[in-house]
């Protein structure tokens, strides 16, 4: 029981261990990461189409609930910019343009997405995430970066921008950049050039709230102010009210797919920020826990107006690099923004848009992984050409509807590859008594009047066909055959079809007077293929005798047709 009581409640494990001279870094790694919050926040909670306080109230409550039940020690929870356009995209059709109501359904979503997140605990639905590829992701993110960058070149440029979709939103820039206001374009590109000299010079500091601080300052004592920017405005005073969003999930059409959508980005971005940490400092994350870590991270956030909140890790990074040890960093910065929210946010008035818009386009640039694209043509065209499907369907369709095709690409990859296994010839590796793949090794020597194969994957119903017609062409490319030795390491399991598909075999070797035998199968697939009556026709299927041994007992036999 306080096994099971430690692992839904990690403080249970490093409050215990922790140290008084870990303090002074938690303090420190909180109020850096409150620092880098403030402007973050507030620039994604735009992105987002909400109020800028709301990013805060994110970035707030969301880091508590996390520091309660988060499995990893540098995980930082709040907006990120990928979910931050999802919900603008797809609540702008759903709040039929009223401000208020974006922003209930923004903190209904995260409501929604925190059942989500529950409801996948308790199921142990961890692992079925993983069937979402590296290599869509990949994609994924470079379509929502290159989205998201469109959404925010029409404040860099001082102009109104518009369209709804990515192209919509190309061609109508292009339309608008006779308008360009170069003051505010200028100020921009100046944020643009000290974020990016920020984090080449000063990793892990808030250099973003350094160019927030300048920016409002050059607002404020400068004519500036007068040359067409655009501010962020008075924000509200106080701390988030704790209350249920008014609206109900069935009084909005689409707000569960939302919700799905923005659980299932969360979830991967969070796991695999919370694992690289880990990683880093010799340590493993609980990545079923981290969902019921993600509930209650969404559902604080919903309950004081925020939108949905997930682990990213340009703000790990940040709470990383400034020493945090444990959690606690997360509750000093929740503290330190509740102070900020309390007593400093008049100073956000002056605070021009177009420096929120630098960074998100400096944010976002580190989703497009050229390098990694790159090597990905190297390595595999297939793939290449996957992710760019990812990139082309975000583009074309919006992000929500690319997140779900990055879904279904990805589910189709793992189809293609199981319904369609490869099926290697052997040949014995020379001097040894192993035997590997002809076609990777042709200086193997292969076995007069005897077919060795092994199939690379589990044989089950959906791919007995395929099996069945790959095995047809090595045997009828064989002469002079007399044994066929199938070799079923490979196959982790064998379902009844695939049993009836190589009893089939068996019987048609038979009429030809080819000998059919089975080798190296699994416990389970010995099972299988024992009850199923196959030891009759294809000799003892055993755990001892190997390819080797099968075959040598073959050679020994040549008159044993």
């Amino acid at each position: 029981m306080n096994e099971r009581w430690s692992r839904i409640f990690p403080p249970a494990r490093w409050l215990p261990t922790y140290q008084a001279a870990w303090l002074r870094f938690d303090i420190i790694a909180g109020v850096t990461l409150a620092a880098y919050a403030v402007p973050v926040a507030m620039a994604y909670a735009t992105l987002a189409g909400v109020p800028p306080v709301n990013g805060i109230y994110g970035y707030l409550l969301g880091g508590l609930a996390y520091a309660v039940f988060g499995s990893s020690r540098q995980l930082a929870i709040g907006p990120t910019s990928a979910i931050s356009l999802l919900v603008a995209t797809t609540v702008a059709g759903m709040a039929g343009g009223d401000p208020e109501r974006w922003a209930q359904i923004a903190a209904l979503t995260a409501l929604v997405l925190a059942a989500v997140a529950v409801l996948a605990w308790l199921l142990r639905l961890s692992s079925l995430v993983a069937f979402i590829s590296e290599t869509v992701l990949l994609g994924f993110k470079a379509g929502a970066a290159l989205t998201i960058a469109m959404t925010q070149l029409p404040k860099l440029f001082g102009v109104p921008g518009g369209g709804e979709h990515f192209f919509a939103r190309v061609w109508t820039l292009v339309g608008q950049l006779g308008q360009t206001n170069v003051t505010v374009l200028t100020f921009g590109l100046v944020a643009i050039a000290l974020l990016l000299a920020g984090e080449k010079w000063l990793p892990g500091r808030p250099a973003a709230l350094v160019v927030v601080v300048l920016a409002i300052v050059a607002m404020t004592f400068t004519s500036l102010a007068q040359s067409g920017f655009a501010t962020v405005g008075e924000l509200p005073r106080g701390l988030p009210v704790i209350e249920r969003p008014p609206l109900r999930f069935h009084d909005v059409d689409g707000v569960v797919t939302l919700a799905a959508a923005c659980f299932l980005l969360a979830y991967i971005e969070g796991v695999s920020a919370a694992r690289t940490l880990a990683a880093g400092h010799g340590e493993t994350i609980d990545p079923r826990q981290e969902l019921l870590a993600l509930g209650a991270a969404n559902f604080a956030a919903a309950m004081g107006h925020a939108y949905p909140v997930a682990g990213g890790l340009s703000q790990s990074a940040v709470n990383d690099k400034a020493g945090a040890r444990t959690p606690l960093a997360l509750v000093v910065a929740s503290v330190t923004l509740g102070l900020c929210l309390l007593f400093l946010t008049g100073l956000l008035r002056n605070l021009p848009t177009v420096v929120l818009a630098s960074i998100v386009l400096v944010a976002v640039k580190g989703l497009i992984k050229v390098k990694d694209l790159k090597e990905l043509w190297r390595v595999s065209r297939f793939e290449f050409t996957i992710a760019v499907a990812a990139v082309v369907g975000v583009l074309l369709l919006g992000i929500l509807r690319g997140v779900l095709l990055a879904a279904i690409i990805s589910m189709l990859m793992m189809i293609r590859r199981v319904a369609a296994p490869y099926v290697a010839v052997l040949g014995r590796i020379p001097g040894a008594r192993r035997f590997s793949d002809m076609e990777r090794h042709p200086d193997n020597e292969a076995v007069p009047g005897v077919l060795v194969v092994r199939v690379e994957a589990s044989v089950l119903y959906f791919n007995t066909e395929h099996v069945r017609e790959q095995l047809d062409a090595r045997i009828a490319a064989a002469a002079g055959l007399r044994a066929v030795v199938w070799d079923l390491s490979s196959a982790p399991y064998v379902d009844t079809s695939a049993a009836r598909m190589i009893a089939d075999l068996q019987q048609e070797l038979a009429k030809r007077g080819v000998v059919l035998r089975l080798v190296e199968a699994r416990a389970r697939v010995r099972d299988l293929l024992r009850d199923m009556g196959l030891e009759e026709h294809v000799g003892r299927i055993g755990r001892f005798a190997s390819v080797d041994d099968v075959v040598r007992e073959l050679e020994a036999q040549p008159a044993a047709r």
